[in-house]
């Protein structure tokens, strides 16, 4: 079953607005500072430019093939099923933990305000937010549309109160610690850019994608990167270095410096917005990664239901929030540098990706939306995301690994006996060695996303050319012989008697030639009683022989 396309610009652009201003902002700079002191600033933007850098290529993907599931759905289509396996659960895993932080951050700020158990809260929000899901996506965004307008609204007020705060020598030394901690806190707080990706995973439920998937992504990208930026700045200028390197609230605490009691309770309530967002959107698109694994067979099959009133994949959203509420139990900074790296490893496979597509030379590989500088802007990318990795330190790759083995036992033992994927690397290494490796099966499936991306209704003519025979005959052939082999093969196909065709087809070219030039012809014939309608193609590499003028016919249909 189809999942529904509701979602619009602003829905794309509050999703991944959403999953990226949360934590990122309101927890991560206390321990990013602690890493790199003031460059911090720094830090983040070099962290939003890459991110801008990954995801033109995941903008140019998602609109070649927008369907549930995002970056799992097109490296599966460009490197094959395990790869895609590997990256679907990877995905699943990373964004299941940056909505665990997010859930993490909502709890702290309740347990401040009801005294609650922090265990209990985190459970109950995760359940609310996974209820809200399987009723509508919808839903789930109008609710998101809102948040992130009230969040850009305090975000606002934050900046324009502090700027007028800043504190100079707060800067110095700018770069304590040189300019590798700068790029390794980069890495760190890389996590901050993930919301990104909810917007792939999510792609097939959006209204006209080939604008909106890009629209929406690039104008997120640079709006968060400006917020995070900005507020970081802030944020460094108005807290004494020590309180920062400290803090795990400190927007909160530089907002009640210059603004007092009543500017820290709205940042607060600011954060716990930002918090919301994240987790709406985090388990919005989390659940969409093992519901495609499910439907490519990849996965348990019972994972790929559609509730039939709400039109939403419950199982996997249930699945998700049971795995999100068992990761909240995980230290917070390990949990961050493991998601980050996930999030970096799928940033690399989707450049690896366009670059497979695009030298594989499909027909049917047609992004509305294509990534430019080509193929430089890949390769950078992977060059800055594999150096981000290695920065983040063995415990983070350790982390990414297990992640890894237990894809690689789910493929194995499930996924491995039930698929046999088509992909675009067989068609790029078919090209090479000139070995038939491939049966047109990705381009047929590629053709259908860009019919339902396009709403392209398909009539008896294109179900017709799709359903069509196809010899390829090496030639020279005499007429005679070429009839009784198209009479074999349509007779096969059908209930009429081969012989009956054969006369059928000679008395139509005796009639009048039906050769329309020195290399195309198109013989028909109308079989009474038959209500079939068929076609078959037929390519002669050497020539059929229809008449002395038309001795060397190179096409049939």
């Amino acid at each position: 079953m189809e999942l529904k396309k509701e979602l619009s610009f602003i829905d794309v652009y509050c999703i991944a607005s959403g999953a990226m201003i949360s934590a990122g902002i309101f927890i991560l700079p206390g321990i990013a500072f602690s890493h790199t002191g003031p460059s911090v600033v720094v830090s983040y933007f070099l962290a939003g430019l890459s991110a801008l850098i990954g995801i033109l290529s995941v903008a140019e993907l998602s609109t070649a093939m927008p369907k549930a599931g995002g970056d799992y759905y097109f490296i599966t289509r460009s490197l094959g099923p395990l790869v895609g396996t590997i990256s679907g659960f990877l995905s699943w895993f990373a964004l299941s933990l940056k909505s665990a932080f997010a859930i993490f951050g909502i709890a702290e700020v309740l347990f401040l305000l009801t005294g609650l158990n922090i265990r209990f809260l985190s459970i109950s929000v995760c359940l609310f937010i996974v209820i809200l899901n399987i009723i509508g996506i919808k839903k789930a965004a109008k609710l998101e549309v809102v948040l992130v307008v009230g969040l850009l609204i305090s975000i606002g007020i934050y900046v324009f109160g502090g700027v007028f705060n800043i504190d100079i020598s707060n800067f110095k030394p700018f770069m304590p610690d040189g300019v590798n901690a700068v790029f390794s806190t980069s890495a760190l707080v890389f996590i901050s850019f993930g919301g990104l990706l909810n917007v792939a995973s999510v792609s097939e439920e959006v209204k006209n994608p080939k604008r909106n998937i890009p629209a929406g992504l690039i104008a997120a990208a640079i709006t968060v990167t400006c917020v995070y930026v900005s507020m970081v700045f802030v944020t460094v200028g108005s807290l004494a270095p020590d309180k920062l390197s400290s803090s795990i609230t400190p927007i909160a605490d530089a907002a009640r410096g210059f603004m007092g009691k009543p500017g820290c309770i709205a940042i607060t309530l600011a954060a716990l917005l930002a918090f919301i967002t994240t987790a709406n959107s985090g388990i919005m698109s989390a659940s969409r990664y093992p519901f495609a694994l499910s439907r490519d067979k990849l996965f348990f099959r019972f994972v790929s239901r559609v509730n039939g009133r709400f039109k939403t994949p419950d199982i996997s959203i249930l699945l998700t929030g049971l795995f999100i509420s068992l990761s909240l139990i995980v230290e917070l900074e390990l949990l961050v540098k493991a998601a980050s790296s996930v999030i970096l490893s799928s940033y690399i496979l989707s450049n690896i990706s366009i670059i497979i597509l695009r030298e594989s030379k499909l027909k049917n590989y047609r992004p509305s939306f294509k990534a430019p500088l080509y193929p430089w802007i890949q390769i950078l990318g992977i060059i800055i995301f594999l150096f981000f990795i290695i920065d983040l330190g063995f415990e983070a790759v350790e982390a990414s690994l297990i992640f890894v083995l237990v894809s690689l036992g789910i493929y194995f033992f499930y996924g491995r006996k039930k698929v046999k994927q088509e992909y675009a690397l067989l068609h790029l290494v078919e090209g090479i060695t000139d070995k038939k490796l491939t049966y047109h099966n990705l381009e047929t499936e590629l053709r259908d996303i860009l019919r339902e991306r396009d709403n392209i209704i398909s009539d008896k003519f294109d179900r017709l050319v799709e359903n069509a025979g196809i010899l390829d005959l090496e030639g020279p052939i005499e007429l005679n012989k070429f009839f009784e082999l198209i009479s074999l093969a349509i007779s096969a196909k059908s209930s009429i008697n081969k012989a009956e065709l054969v006369a059928l087809f000679k008395a139509r070219e005796e009639s009048s030639s039906t050769a329309l030039s020195s290399f195309l012809a198109i013989p028909h014939i109308v079989v009474k009683g038959s209500t079939m309608l068929n076609l078959t193609i037929v390519r002669c590499k050497k020539g059929i022989r229809f008449s002395k003028i038309h001795n060397s016919i190179k096409a049939v249909f």
